[in-house]
């Protein structure tokens, strides 16, 4: 049993059952034995495998899009140009080169923000970086930004923000809470709290006993926050992550742990808990403060941007073996059986401009 495991049991032994959100939150950031606070969870060592650490291309080519955007808008300096949830700093890395080989007077006008709140990333984000001739800074949250255009990206990142369960139960959808069985282990129950069933999906109203339904008000919120700065500010903003385009009902927590899935419950704090994006409430937050915002996969995007090509011109000169290295990051990049179709993209621009 987990450190962490021991301490939620004792919590919700004396204090009773917690949401589905608060159980999330403990395991991915405890302070003292929280998943992002305490573990190594990228690459072949970790638990998953993000795109920047799959292949360059995929930085490139965001590198690419950001610069276009500031391009379009009038190549603002001073400006701001930021990664939020950088895991281990391999995209900006990827980034920060490509920018130097598109425009050096971009990188020595502009000022590149990592937005993180573990210090053991930030620590990891650091080393990555070293030698880089860029003003870099890190900021725990957005409002320690400069007030000036912000140009930011974020990979992977709203999957990691806690969720809010609902089951649907005889006439009204209750919260999923996180409680004890008879023999004091964790287990999901249907709690007592409730919730306007017009927070739901219209999926819902058809949704079968048992179902679950989830929202995520904290994503919105931080949404939120990234919007009326570019609304204010100016920039744009880029966001990846694995979800879907039109909302739904179904149950979509999930543990991964050395790159397999397990229990939700079963190693808190040591495991990577996610859940599905609902890309939806994240573009109405993004409308509704009078941004322009555009949707598509991740295979969409990656080709749009020029993938082949530049995987071409990756492999002119390259041995049998590196072209095929090439090859296979392009499939599972851009590939509709790979992250290509499950991945995807939304765009933040202001109104009335596109790229």
């Amino acid at each position: 049993m987990t450190r962490l495991k021991e301490r939620i049991i004792g919590l919700i032994g004396a204090a009773g059952p917690i949401p589905v959100s608060e159980y999330m939150a403990l395991c991915l950031f405890d302070p003292d034995a929280g998943y992002y606070t305490t573990r190594e969870p990228f690459g072949a060592a970790g638990d998953f495998i993000t795109a920047p650490e799959i292949s360059q291309m995929f930085g490139e080519l965001v590198a690419v899009w950001l610069y276009q955007a500031w391009q379009g808008a009038s190549r603002p300096l001073p400006a701001t140009f930021a990664e939020i949830g950088p895991g281990r700093g391999t995209l900006m890395k990827d980034m920060l080169r490509t920018w130097s080989r598109l425009d050096p007077a971009l990188v020595a006008g502009a000022s590149f923000a990592m937005i993180e709140t573990s210090p053991r990333l930030a620590d990891i984000q650091r080393e990555t970086l070293a030698g880089q001739d860029a003003k870099l800074a890190w900021h725990q949250t957005i409002d320690t930004l400069p007030r000036q255009p912000l140009f930011i990206v974020g990979n992977e990142l709203f999957d990691a923000v806690p969720i809010r369960q609902f089951v649907h139960v005889g006439e009204s959808w209750r919260e999923r809470v996180v409680g004890l069985d008879g023999a004091d282990e964790l287990r999901f129950f249907a709690g007592a709290g409730s919730v306007d069933p017009a927070l739901l999906p219209a999926a819902a109203a058809d949704a079968p006993q048992g179902a679950v339904a989830e929202i995520a008000p904290a994503r919105s919120a931080l949404m939120a926050v990234i919007a009326e700065r570019i609304a204010g500010q100016g920039g744009a903003g880029l966001f990846i992550d694995y979800g879907h385009l039109r909302p739904g009902i179904g149950d979509t927590f999930q543990a991964l742990r050395r790159h397999r899935r397990e229990d939700v419950l079963a190693n808190p704090g040591e495991a990577d808990l996610t859940a599905h994006v609902d890309f939806t409430p994240l573009a109405d937050m993004a409308r509704a403060h009078g941004l322009d915002v555009q949707l598509s996969t991740q295979g969409e995007f990656l080709l749009g941007m020029g993938l082949l090509e530049r995987a071409g011109t990756l492999g002119a000169d390259a041995d049998a073996k590196t072209r095929q290295a090439i090859s296979e990051a392009v499939e599972r990049l851009a590939g509709r059986d790979a992250m290509g179709e499950l991945f995807k993209v939304m765009k933040i621009l202001p109104a009335a401009r596109t790229a």
